[in-house]
């Protein structure tokens, strides 16, 4: 019963056809099932109970929690040996605001080592595997939520989005990945990576399953001063499918196949099927165009992104001194405790981001790279900002194509012109615009995804849109094919 999704759910507890103990009991069995062929939890909950079942649309329905939220007595790692044996005192506010509503976890789930990767290999379970085929990544960071959505554990899985690590996911696991407008969603509670760029959010089967959650999670909060009122937003029940005389666009040095001389034939398809989904819809009386956005501006995306997040980083990871909490390190001084800690604690990936950020904010260096990456982010989102000036969203597909193979990854930037297409999702992060991705196709038997990117607090038109578009798919509520 946990491949069907949260509105059938409530539904058939509220008429007394399943119990939430059964849903409960059946998540934690395919948790296992799921942990054997990809690895995607921290953490399962063999204790979890049901919960009573209520008006609420989340009550008694089990869902994952990825482990760089905060949970009252519950192992919270981040997925990083520093905090291998962390247990909070206390939930973060997104999750205390699902309990609330009787939602019921059942399991955290793995990630990139605190959220900064974008392939699930650093995590220090081990590598995340994808379910659609286990031979492939599911991106990053928030893989072992989009494993678990996309085999059908449970309906829906938090995940945190930094700079596409909700989004590709999503795309690479055939799902539905939701990054609201920063600041909809408290971030109390949540390991800070990059706190200008993080964003809570959820990877689910479908769009009004990702509206029911968000709605759920979302609220000011005194413990968040970045966080807004979005009381007067309702996005389930906003959700109609009407988006005649909506006007989108794309950007055409992104998706003009001309600008990939060297072109795969998985790349040219993945464009093909972009084109194709644009067509429908235009079909559903949307108005869709083509935009000319200065390639020098777009190139600068992955490095700005590298800049301020490695800088962000160095200054939040500043407190994992094995002191304060984490495992001990050794030593005869708080220095040599400290290096020892962090030296061994955490993976190469993350140290390098450390170094890279530590050398980006020293004195000397700060005008040079770290104010300079500023400056080119507010060029890119004031582009973005005039654009949505005359459109109601911007569509693009999310990546390259499938989901590549672990072996032989490396989680590292582009150096060829298909840069821009892999790393475009971090506009959303730069300017906090609401972006979802939705599943819009299979190449080679392996799904791939279009995303919608609106602006600010304009979730509502970008949860409808993809909710036209979905509606036009085959896509919805899908579940990877050994899981069936």
């Amino acid at each position: 019963m946990t491949e069907l999704g949260i509105e059938k759910l409530h539904e058939m507890l509220k008429n007394g056809e399943i119990t939430s103990d059964e849903l409960v009991s059946e998540s934690l069995e395919k948790s296992k099932k799921v942990q054997e062929s990809c690895n995607a939890f921290v953490t399962i909950m063999d204790d979890a109970k049901g919960a009573k079942v209520t008006d609420e649309l989340l009550s008694g329905i089990p869902y994952g929690i990825k482990d760089n939220y905060s949970t009252k007595d519950i192992l919270s790692t981040g997925s990083s040996n520093t905090l291998k044996d962390y247990v909070p005192f206390f939930d973060a506010t997104a999750v205390a605001n699902l309990k609330s509503r009787g939602a019921v976890g059942v399991n955290k789930t793995a990630l990139d080592e605190f959220g900064m990767g974008g392939t699930g290999t650093t995590a220090h379970t081990g590598v995340i595997r994808n379910p659609w085929d286990t031979s492939r990544m599911c991106a990053g960071s928030s893989s072992g939520s989009a494993a678990a959505v996309a085999a059908g554990v449970y309906p829906y899985a938090l995940g945190s989005d930094t700079g596409d690590s909700i989004r590709k996911p999503a795309a690479f696991c055939g799902i539905v990945g939701y990054k609201p407008t920063y600041g909809m969603i408290s971030r109390y509670g949540l390991f800070p990576f990059a706190s200008s760029l993080d964003t809570c959010g959820v990877l689910t089967r479908s769009v009004k399953d990702a509206a029911i959650v968000v709605d759920a999670m979302k609220g000011i909060d005194k413990y968040d001063q970045t966080s807004w009122d979005s009381s007067d937003i309702h996005l389930y029940d906003s959700i109609d499918g009407n988006v005649k005389g909506k006007k989108l666009f794309y950007i055409k040095e992104i998706v003009d196949i001309s600008n990939y001389p060297d072109a795969s034939n998985e790349l040219k398809r993945h464009l093909e099927i972009f084109h194709e989904a644009v067509d429908k819809l235009k079909g559903l009386g949307c108005t869709v165009d083509e935009v000319s956005v200065d390639k020098a501006l777009l190139q600068c995306i992955p490095s700005v992104y590298v800049c301020l997040s490695c800088a962000e980083a160095t200054s939040n990871m500043s407190n994992l001194t094995g002191i304060i909490f984490g495992p001990r390190g050794k030593g005869d001084t708080y220095e040599s405790i400290m290096k020892d800690h962090r030296t061994k604690g955490f993976s190469p990936l993350i140290k390098r981001r450390f170094v890279i950020g530590s050398y980006i904010l020293q004195k000397e260096n700060q005008e040079r790279y770290f104010v300079n990456a500023q400056r080119l982010r507010r060029l890119i989102v004031d582009k973005m900002k005039e654009l949505f000036e005359s459109y109601d969203a911007l569509v693009l597909p999310v990546s390259t194509g499938v989901a590549p193979y672990i072996d032989g990854s490396k989680d590292e930037l582009n150096s060829d012109n298909t840069a821009i297409l892999e790393e475009h999702l971090q506009i959303g992060n730069f300017g906090g615009f609401p972006s979802i991705t939705i599943p819009d196709g299979f190449i080679d038997n392996l799904p791939v995804g279009i995303n919608i990117t609106g602006n600010c607090k304009k979730d509502i038109d970008v949860l409808n849109i993809a909710y036209a578009l979905e509606s036009t798919m085959e896509y919805k509520d899908m579940i990877a094919r050994d899981y069936r």
